[in-house]
């Protein structure tokens, strides 16, 4: 037992099998499009609106789309154009 009752204990969690936002996006975009949804559309109104009805229970993308938070995804896909639209000039 810790003997000083002043002292802050500290607690870190370890989050297992985490998938990145890159992951997450090219499970949920084929899953949109083997269900023949345009996959752009969809996930725009996902990230501008928050409603996961957007994103098909196919092969689990919704849930698994909402494990992600969406300003992650929109930094993911702005930095990429960054990176490949307006760097290269």
């Amino acid at each position: 037992m810790n003997e000083n009752l002043h002292d802050t204990q500290f607690f870190q969690t370890v989050q297992e099998n985490r998938m990145d936002v890159d992951q997450v996006l090219d499970l949920v975009y084929t899953a949109l499009s083997e269900k023949g949804y345009n996959p752009v559309n969809q996930i725009v109104g996902y990230v501008m609106s928050g409603d996961p009805t957007y994103i098909t229970s196919h092969k689990n993308a919704r849930s698994l789309i909402m494990k992600v938070e969406r300003d992650d995804i929109l930094e993911l896909l702005l930095s990429y154009y960054i990176r490949h639209k307006i760097d290269r000039h």
